[in-house]
C-alpha cells in the first residue's frame, strides 16, 4: 500500500495527512505518538491490504501540520478535536465513516479521547503501548490516586533539556545518550536492529517535533513536593500529565463501546510499571536524588492501571483483548509488524461494514 500526502483545513488549522487505499475502502485512522509524526506509520502501510482506506495525520506541532499551541489544561483534547475534524473532511473518508482507530503511545490517549467524545464514530480501538487512562506519572495505585496533590514530578519539568535542545537543533548524530537517534534506538524499540532501513526515516520524523513552551515539552511550574516540579498549563508533556488528562471514568461510561485491542511489548521502557521516563521510578533507582520513598512517591503502575480500566470497560458492556509481545519494546508496529498487522486486521474484520 502506497501513501499520498494531502493538506486539509480542519479545526482551524492546516493538517498534513497521509492517505492510502481507495476512498471507499474500509476506514482505518492511525494516530502517531509523541516526538514522531505520521511517517512512523510508513513501514506499517507497506504491509496493509489495498482494501483499506488509511488516514494518518500529523498531529499539531509534528510533521507538516501547523505548529499550533497545545492548551495543556484541556488534556489531549486539542489533538483529539483536530483528529475528529478529519472524520468529515472532504476527500479523506467516505461519508459517515466509522474507522477503526489505532493510536500509538500519546496517540493512544488521543484515540481514547476520540472514543469518549465521539463514541458513535469509532468502530474499534487498537491501543498500542498507550499512555495510561490516568495520564503519565504522578499517580500511586490502580485507581489513579495522586501521589501528591499537585501530581509533582509530571509534565514538562521532567524533560531532558539536552534532548530537547538536540531536537530543536536537528541533531542527526548518535553522539551521547540524549541524541534523538540514541533515544530512538534505546527507548522506542527493544532491539535497535528492528529499525532496519527505516531508522533515518523515523529519525527525520522525530526531528519535525516543534519545541518550546506551547509544544514540546511545554512549561513547568515549581512544586513544594519532590522532585520540585509539576505540570504547567501549556505544551505536550503537560497535556499528558494526570492534572489535565484523566479519562478512566469517562471511558468506562461511554454510551457506545466498540471493541478494544491493547497491544504492548513486555520490554517497553516508556509505558511500563517500571518506566525509565517516570521520575518516581528513576528516583527509586537513585538516578534522581532525594526520592522520598515508596510510601510517598511510588512508581506509577501504568500497565496495571490500563488493565484495570479496560476490565471496568468490559464489565460495563464493552470488550477488550490484551496482547503482550515478548521481547518487544514501545513500538510493536515497527518491531513485530506481522503480529501487529494481524491484530489490526482482526479488529478491522469485526467492523468491515464501518
Amino acid at each position: 500500500m502506497r501513501s499520498a500526502r494531502l493538506t486539509v483545513q480542519a479545526n482551524g488549522i492546516t493538517q498534513a495527512v497521509r492517505v492510502a487505499g481507495p476512498p471507499d475502502g474500509v476506514p482505518v485512522l492511525l494516530v502517531h505518538g509523541n516526538v514522531s509524526s505520521s511517517a512512523f506509520w510508513e513501514p506499517l502501510l507497506a504491509r496493509l491490504p489495498d482494501t483499506l482506506r488509511v488516514v494518518a495525520p500529523d498531529l499539531r506541532g509534528y510533521g507538516e501540520t501547523d505548529t499550533a499551541p497545545v492548551d495543556a489544561t484541556r488534556g489531549l483534547d486539542d489533538f483529539a478535536d483536530d483528529v475528529a475534524a478529519l472524520l468529515d473532511a472532504p476527500g479523506l473518508f467516505r461519508s459517515g465513516a466509522r474507522p477503526v482507530v489505532a493510536g500509538h503511545s500519546l496517540g493512544g490517549g488521543v484515540a481514547m479521547r476520540l472514543l469518549v467524545e465521539h463514541p458513535e464514530r469509532v468502530a474499534g480501538l487498537l491501543l498500542e503501548a498507550p499512555v495510561s487512562p490516568y495520564g503519565f506519572g504522578g499517580t500511586r495505585d490502580l485507581d489513579g490516586n495522586p501521589a501528591t496533590a499537585d501530581f509533582a514530578g509530571t509534565g514538562a519539568g521532567g524533560a531532558n533539556p539536552d534532548f530537547v535542545a538536540r531536537l530543536a537543533a536537528g541533531d542527526r548524530s548518535a553522539d551521547g545518550p540524549t541524541s534523538p537517534r540514541a533515544v530512538l534506538r534505546a527507548a522506542y524499540v527493544a532491539d535497535p536492529a528492528s529499525l532496519g532501513d527505516d531508522e533515518d526515516l523515523l529519525l527525520e520524523s522525530m526531528l519535525t517535533t516543534a519545541t518550546g513552551d506551547d509544544n514540546y515539552p511545554g512549561t513547568a511550574v515549581a512544586s513544594p513536593h519532590w522532585p520540585g516540579t509539576a505540570a504547567g498549563r501549556r505544551g505536550v508533556l503537560n497535556a499528558l500529565a494526570p492534572a489535565h488528562f484523566r479519562l478512566a471514568d469517562e471511558l468506562v461510561a461511554a454510551p457506545v463501546k466498540p471493541p478494544v485491542t491493547w497491544v504492548r511489548g513486555d520490554a517497553d521502557v516508556i509505558v511500563s510499571d517500571t518506566s525509565l521516563f517516570d521520575l518516581a521510578y528513576l528516583g527509586q533507582l537513585g538516578v534522581v536524588p532525594g526520592w522520598p520513598g515508596p510510601q510517598e512517591c511510588p512508581p506509577q503502575p501504568m500497565v496495571g492501571q490500563t488493565r484495570a480500566v479496560l476490565q471496568r470497560y468490559a464489565a460495563a458492556g464493552g470488550t477488550y483483548r490484551e496482547v503482550v509481545l515478548p521481547g518487544c519494546g514501545h513500538s510493536p508496529h515497527l518491531e513485530r509488524p506481522a503480529e501487529f498487522v494481524a491484530e489490526l486486521l482482526a479488529l478491522v474484520g469485526e467492523n468491515a461494514t464501518g
